[in-house]
């Protein structure tokens, strides 16, 4: 074998090939997916589905103990919110169902006259007074509820508000270790999109709840003034009806539970044959039909579901009428007998008819509230409870401002271990960086670069007794967002902000309106973005994002050469750029790495590049190589081939990749 050909065998051989577990032979059938009976229960629970159905698992103990402390903190966010119209709506909603309760005693006076001895005429003519009081009071309890309704309408949308800002607000500066936590972030999504959803409908569904309670105890009122024996008879008449409501409204909650895990399933598919992303292999593959079965089966079942459902409240509907009319029976029996008996006049027997119905009607309604409120509740308080979290993760406000320089930046045994893991992303690392140098990490996948480089711009908080100091300045003493304001930071996969062209510059900065043209300019063209952005239909107030009419769309390439641009319009002290150029093509890799490492646009900056192309940190002035988040080697280019370590190895790999076979014979 020549000296080349052995050149060429150890190349190949230098590089390892996975080993692991021996796999069998895959089946000849497989199914698309669960075929058992509860297709739901194939389903892991979706963050958002978490408190679904509480109410049909909670005794009525349990939610007629919790419901007074859900009314009291509806109550509180409404006097946060407006006292004048939270005032209203208790007022107003007391006031309605004294209008009810008045409404039925001068139903009874009517009843009365009408009852009268003497002839038609003359008793018809004695009611006209009390039937004008009854329709007099049944328009202020008109009036009054729409004074409710008002009164509500003014305090809901403001607890919307105020919740939705102070959560937004929290969300968006906790600090970024707590972001990557899988935990945090399911809270913030189950908090998004229930907490703050149920929080808007909370206040209604009280609202009606009191609604319901004071009409119910009007009624048991206004029957205990006419005799209080009918008050037992109230009992004996509801109860029945209770039961049937509780019973009901637990079997939809139950249902909804099952319906809507069957229902993410088919969503799935759903998601599949209508996004975009999937569009092109979708029809590559002709897998379209092999989905549309899967669909077709999926929805199929929830066809059954609905019908085993209406089947299910038909039947329960029947046996809650079975009992309620059983009970209304025998409380119209006791009446009749209480009337026979001469212990109660006909007129009253009459308005003791009405406040029963009354009362069936309000408990039916009582009850059904009752479970939403008790499940909503659950979320408001997800909500709260996750905001109070974020109050524990908010970043340091009451430091001094950063400089709006640094000479140099200091990393004394910084160790980080990011939540839920247990191996350290960064274990000791030391290093001092210096204003106009630029300097590089390098390793591979996992061995701690962007996390080095995160900790250097105070985006995570150093652990145990490390520290990053910015001109001796311990990070931690600093305000967070002026330090976050010194550090321009450049992604892999860069931000598509769907603004114009010229505010995903300007937001580097901190807004959207307000723009310096030179500066954004000469960006520009230091990235190459002034190419792109010249090319689009309206140049810099080009919106670059199809959800908008007339709006733009960019190839990952121009996006990175925008994200390139708004680092460099930052003009901050420090700029970290983790792999800026992964998606453009050579030329203007080439553009980016010669502007912003070579024509130092900021002579005092510290720049930082993390990249795997090593042939882009040749120039730097340091390069850092990780591994398992140490720092095992440092120096120059030109230093680390000569030490022939980890770097010459990786380099030497990347360079023979570009090499042909005749320039090796060479």
């Amino acid at each position: 074998m020549s000296g080349d050909e052995k050149r060429k065998s150890k190349r190949r051989t230098s590089v390892p090939t996975p080993r692991g577990a021996e796999l069998d032979l895959p089946p000849d059938t497989v199914p698309a997916g669960p075929q058992e009976e509860d297709l739901a229960a194939s389903m892991r629970q979706a963050y958002w589905s978490l408190y679904d159905g509480a109410a049909a698992q909670a005794t009525v103990r349990e939610i007629a103990v919790r419901l007074p402390r859900i009314v009291g903190r509806v109550g509180r966010l409404a006097w946060q919110a407006d006292r004048p119209a939270t005032i209203g709506v208790v007022v107003l909603q007391l006031a309605s169902a004294a209008m009810t309760a008045l409404g039925i005693l001068a139903s009874v006076a009517v009843l009365q006259e009408l009852f009268a001895a003497g002839p038609t005429p003359d008793r018809v003519r004695a009611a006209v007074p009390q039937l004008l009081l009854v329709v007099g009071l049944l328009s202020i309890r008109a009036l009054l509820e729409t004074g409710v309704a008002l009164a509500q309408a003014r305090v809901t949308p403001k607890i919307r508000i105020a919740l939705e800002h102070e959560f937004y607000t929290l969300t968006a500066h906790v600090r970024l270790e707590a972001v990557d936590d899988a935990d945090w972030q399911d809270g913030a999504y189950r908090a998004s999109q229930r907490g703050l959803f149920y929080a808007r409908q909370i206040v209604g569904q009280v609202v009606s709840l009191g609604a319901a309670l004071t009409g119910l105890v009007g009624t048991a009122g206004v029957l205990g003034i006419l005799h209080p024996a009918l008050l037992p008879l109230l009992l004996l008449s509801v109860l029945p009806v209770g039961v049937a409501a509780v019973r009901s409204a637990r079997a939809r909650f139950h249902s909804y539970k099952r319906y809507n895990a069957i229902q993410r399933r088919v969503q799935v598919f759903s998601w599949l044959l209508l996004e975009r992303d999937a569009a092109a292999e979708l029809r590559s593959d002709t897998a379209q039909d092999a989905l549309l079965r899967e669909h077709l089966r999926l929805s199929t079942r929830i066809a059954q579901e609905d019908t085993r459902l209406g089947v299910n409240a038909a039947r329960l509907n029947v046996a809650g009428r079975a009992v309620g009319g059983i009970g209304s029976g025998v409380t119209y029996t006791a009446l009749g007998g209480m009337l026979i008996a001469g212990w109660l006049p006909l007129a009253a027997g009459a308005g003791a008819v009405l406040a029963i119905q009354a009362a069936h009607t309000q408990l039916t309604r009582l009850v059904d509230i009752s479970h939403l409120v008790y499940e909503h509740a659950l979320w408001v308080d997800d909500l709260l409870a996750f905001q109070e979290r974020c109050r524990q993760l908010q970043p340091s406000r009451d430091g001094r401002p950063a400089p709006s320089s640094v000479d140099a930046i200091t990393l004394d045994k910084v160790s980080f271990t990011y939540p839920g893991k247990d191996a350290p992303a960064l274990d000791g690392i030391s290093m001092t960086l210096r204003a106009g140098e630029t300097v590089a990490f390098v390793g591979v996948n996992g061995s701690g670069k962007s996390t080095c480089a995160r900790l250097l711009a105070g985006l995570y908080d150093t652990q145990g007794d490390g520290a990053v100091r910015w001109d001796g300045v311990d990070v931690r003493e600093l305000d967070a967002a002026s330090l976050h304001a010194r550090v321009a930071c450049v992604l892999q996969d860069p931000l598509h902000f769907p603004f114009t062209a010229l505010a995903n510059l300007t937001i580097s900065r901190g807004t959207l309106t307000e723009a310096d043209p030179r500066v954004a300019l000469d960006a520009a063209r230091a990235s190459g973005a002034d190419q792109v952005i010249a090319a689009l239909p309206g140049t810099w107030e080009a919106i670059l994002s199809k959800r908008f009419r007339g709006g733009q769309e960019l190839s990952a390439g121009q996006w990175a050469k925008i994200a390139v641009a708004r680092g460099l319009y930052k003009n901050a002290p420090v700029l970290l750029l983790d792999e800026p150029t992964a998606s453009m093509d050579p030329r203007a890799e080439h553009a980016v790495y010669q502007a912003v490492l070579h024509d130092q646009l900021r002579p005092d900056q510290i720049k930082v590049l993390i990249s795997h192309r090593l042939a882009s940190v040749v120039g730097c002035d340091r390069i850092y190589v990780f591994d398992s988040g140490r720092v095992i080697e440092t120096g120059t280019h030109h230093e680390l081939m000569q030490l022939g370590g980890e770097y010459a190895a990786m380099f030497t790999l990347q360079a023979d990749g570009y090499r042909t076979d005749s320039e090796e014979a060479v």
